[in-house]
């Protein structure tokens, strides 16, 4: 199957979900990847030393290093501005979406869960638009996407002074992907690809609090089993 991951941002596909999209990759399916923009209003900008363009470059270099060990079927990074999302039109922000979507045509897309999981409000607006455009697309009687998926963490809100990450409840949780040792691996060599994240990367503890077992909800599907790969029951 095809599936398509949307994320307002580079590293968004490798905090967590990187092991799943390895997983998916190596069980046969398509599996694409878009960022809404390429990340240049990161505060890493400063002790660089360089402008927003300039940064936009460099986080670019470092997804397609991600590309490449993923193992991606394509990835597509656009250029809209970073952390200024809620202050774009949202019906343009959709439009770009689902004109990706109507190239791509997925059987599956995947964004982030309501809570966006760190609350970035990028995060959310990503969570809003996808939804919104699924919605419209399932309404027009398209015959594609067959799924809307949202990639979450499970068990307690993570809180350790710096970093807070938000859960979903168990029983919102439909799908969890087991993912090998191969696809671990992989999923550390892509955080290593951002070169310029790596303090972050370390004082988040990411590698060690990342779970074999990832997570997602799906939207608008009533099932009262847990699913053991984002395609099944398609």
């Amino acid at each position: 199957m095809k599936i398509l991951y949307i994320f307002p941002h580079p590293d968004d596909e490798s905090f967590g979900p990187a092991p799943a999209i390895s997983a998916q990759l190596r069980k046969g399916n398509e599996v694409h990847l878009l960022t809404l923009t390429k990340g240049e209003a990161t505060k890493q900008r400063f002790k660089l030393g360089v402008d927003k363009n300039e940064m936009g470059e460099i986080r670019f270099k470092e997804m397609l290093c991600v590309e490449k060990v993923l193992g991606l079927t394509s990835m597509t990074v656009l250029d809209l501005p970073d952390n200024e999302l809620k202050w774009m039109n949202p019906i343009e922000l959709e439009k770009v979406i689902e004109k990706e979507i109507h190239r791509l045509k997925p059987d599956i897309i995947i964004t982030y869960a309501v809570h966006g999981i760190s609350g970035f409000h990028d995060h959310l607006v990503s969570h809003a638009v996808v939804k919104r455009v699924y919605c419209k697309l399932k309404s027009d009687g398209n015959a594609y996407p067959k799924r809307l998926a949202f990639f979450t963490r499970s068990g307690e809100v993570f809180k350790d002074g710096k970093f807070r990450l938000e859960a979903s409840k168990e029983e919102e949780i439909k799908v969890i992907e087991t993912c090998s040792e191969e696809d671990m691996e992989r999923f550390r060599k892509a955080l290593d690809c951002y070169v310029t994240y790596q303090q972050t990367i370390e004082e988040s503890n990411v590698k060690e609090l990342t779970s074999n077992r990832v997570p997602f909800e799906l939207f608008d599907e009533e099932t009262s089993k847990t699913y053991d790969t984002i395609t099944e029951g398609l």
